[in-house]
């Protein structure tokens, strides 16, 4: 510690160090991020093609899941191609009807709405009171008549 600067010198340069850490930091953060971004978006660049891939893959499973039922079965095309196809009616109805009960259970942002309204239901200007000097049990002593 210097002894030539006074206090309020220190706490403005202190100030002015804590600024310019901040400042670095959130420049830091914005790199960080610009980069963690460029990773996210081709990432979800070849989840599409693989997910557009998979897609065709399961195309192509249809047609041979509906011919091996026509050769092997020996059933007819069109009953080769109706059975394939009310399996995965039958698949995406079960995936819909599990991802809807799994939306159900879903909070709904309850807290926050319930803060913002409590919010809203008070005055505009919040009311401060002054601050009375209460010894330690003086100050707790308001609580117990609260929760009984």
């Amino acid at each position: 510690m210097r002894e030539d600067e006074s206090l309020g010198a220190l706490v403005a340069e202190a100030s002015t160090h804590i600024s310019t850490l901040v400042r670095a930091e959130i420049e830091l953060a914005k790199s960080e991020l610009k980069f963690d971004a460029k990773r996210v978006g081709m990432a979800t660049g070849l989840f599409a093609a693989a997910a557009f891939t998979l897609h065709l893959v399961l195309i192509l499973a249809s047609f041979t899941i509906a011919y091996v039922l026509h050769d092997a079965v020996g059933l007819s095309t069109w009953l080769s191609f109706l059975i394939v196809t009310v399996f995965y009616l039958v698949t995406a109805g079960v995936l819909g009807f599990v991802g809807y009960r799994r939306l159900q259970g879903l909070a709904g942002f309850k807290r926050t709405r319930r803060s913002l309204q409590s919010l809203k239901s008070t005055d505009e200007t919040p009311h401060i009171e002054p601050v009375a000097t209460a010894t330690a049990g003086e100050v707790g002593a308001h609580r117990a008549t609260i929760a009984s």
